[in-house]
Formats: structure tokens, sequence, C-alpha cells
């Protein structure tokens, strides 16, 4: 009996101590939930300041290129002497600026020259050539000079028209080209002076060779630096400005090929305008 009661008081212990474990246990974790937590707080609060300082090494990074970029350009000027790079440089602006000039004036000479057409061909319709005439002349570019040209004369006879268009589309193709020959010449001026920098350098070089009495290259290479850096220079101006003049050259031929057609189309509206009128 002594054991029997000894089993089942074990048995109670036992059964009484388990759910008390069980209510234990959510108690002891909450204080290890809350290290966690703050672990995690402390752990996103150090990688804050991380992050802001890799983006300030990048900011910085950043601005060290671009600062030594710029003052490589300067010392390389100075280098290639400032008596041969200033007309380089001077090339290079004035190439630009007509480059840009031309460019601007034939992107703003374009027109929509079969809505002109359209709109021609509708007020001879309506108003006859003194509507066409007002049409042409409220529209801008050279599209719209030549039509305009050809209306004045269309009382004249078809024949008249297509040989004042002709006369009248060389003057707006020598418009469209004013300039060219400046933008070439300066193409060309800009390889001359670097390699004109080149050979003197080259006579600077021999002369403190002669000076000297050695040839070492302490001695040689600041006429080799003078003569390479103008060459190099030379030759980018050239090749950024020859890339400007074959735009330029692209832009013209498609308003030339725009005023051709638009002139026989034109001459089609015009003669198809007195056959409806005899």
């Amino acid at each position: 009996m002594k054991k029997l009661f000894m089993i089942l008081a074990a048995a109670g212990i036992l059964a009484v101590s388990a759910p008390l474990s069980v209510y234990a246990e959510p108690g002891q974790t909450e204080p290890a939930k809350e290290e966690v937590a703050e672990e995690a707080a402390e752990d996103q609060a150090e990688a804050v300041p991380a992050e802001e300082e890799v983006a300030e090494e990048q900011v910085e990074t950043q601005a060290e290129e671009s600062t030594t970029f710029h003052a490589a350009i300067k010392q390389k000027f100075i280098e290639g002497g400032a008596l041969w790079m200033t007309p380089i440089i001077l090339v290079l602006v004035l190439g630009l600026a007509l480059c840009i000039e031309r460019i601007l004036y034939l992107l703003f000479s374009k027109s929509n020259s079969k809505k002109l057409l359209k709109k021609i061909e509708d007020a001879l319709a309506e108003g006859g050539i003194e509507k066409a005439k007002e049409v042409a002349r409220n529209t801008r570019g050279p599209v719209a000079s030549i039509m305009y040209q050809g209306l004045m004369h269309a009382d004249q006879g078809v024949d008249v028209v297509e040989r004042t268009i002709t006369s009248y589309g060389s003057v707006q193709i020598s418009l469209l080209e004013k300039g060219l020959s400046w933008i070439a010449l300066f193409i060309a001026i800009a390889p001359s002076l670097g390699f004109l920098g080149t050979v003197v350098g080259m006579i600077q070089a021999f002369d403190d060779i002669q000076k000297a009495g050695d040839i070492s290259p302490n001695v040689v290479a600041g006429g080799m630096k003078v003569a390479l850096i103008t060459t190099v220079a030379g030759l980018i101006v050239a090749m950024i400005l020859q890339i400007f003049y074959n735009l330029i050259l692209a832009l013209i031929e498609g308003l030339t090929t725009d005023m051709e057609d638009s002139s026989i189309t034109l001459v089609d509206i015009l003669t198809d305008y007195e056959k409806s009128n005899k």
C-alpha cells in the first residue's frame, strides 16, 4: 500500500508541475524576445551610419574624379604651351559657335511640306492665286519661300513658274550652306596648328640636346611633350568639328530634297489649276 501511495503521490506531483512549467515558459521567453529586439535595433542603428559613410565616400570619390579630370585638362593645356594651345581652343570655340548656329537655323527651317501643299491647293480652289500666296507668305522655311516665288509668277504660265522656282531654289540652297566654308576652314586649320606645334616642339628638343651636349630623356622630354600634346589637341578639335559638319550636310540634303519634291508638286497643282480655269 505504501508503494501505491508513493506512486500516486509522484504522479500527482508530476501532473501539477507540468502545467506550472508550461505557464512559466512564456514568462521566460519574453525577456529573450526583448533582448533579440534590442540587438536588432542596435544592429540597424549601426547600419544606418555605415550606409551614410558609404554614400559620403561615393560622393567624395566622384568629386575627386571630376576635379582630377579638370585638373588634368588644365595641366595638359599648360604643358602644351599657351602659344599653341590657345589658337587651337579658339578654333574649337568659333567652329562650335558656327555649327550650333547652322544646326538651329536648319532645324527651324524645317516645315511640313505636305500639309503646306494641301493648304495651298485648298486656297487655290477657294480664293485663287492671291489666297494661296497669303498661305505661303505666312509659313516659315525655304520650301514656303520657293512656293511663294512660284505663285507670284503663276499668271505668266507654268514654264515661267518652273524657271522661277529653279532660280530661287539655288538662292535658298546658298542660304542654307552659309558659313560652311568657315567650318571647313577650321577643320583644316586645327590639325595644322597641332602639327605646327609638333614641329616647333621637335626643334626645341633638338636645341635642348645641342645645348646639353647629351641625348638624355630629361633633355628631350620637354620638347617632345609639347609636340605630342599640340598634335592630339588639334586632331581632337578637327574630329569634333567634322562630326558637326557632317550633321549639317545631312540636314541641308534633307531640306534640298524636300524643296525639290515640293516644287514638282506645286507645278502639278498650278497646271491642274490652269486647266480647271480654262
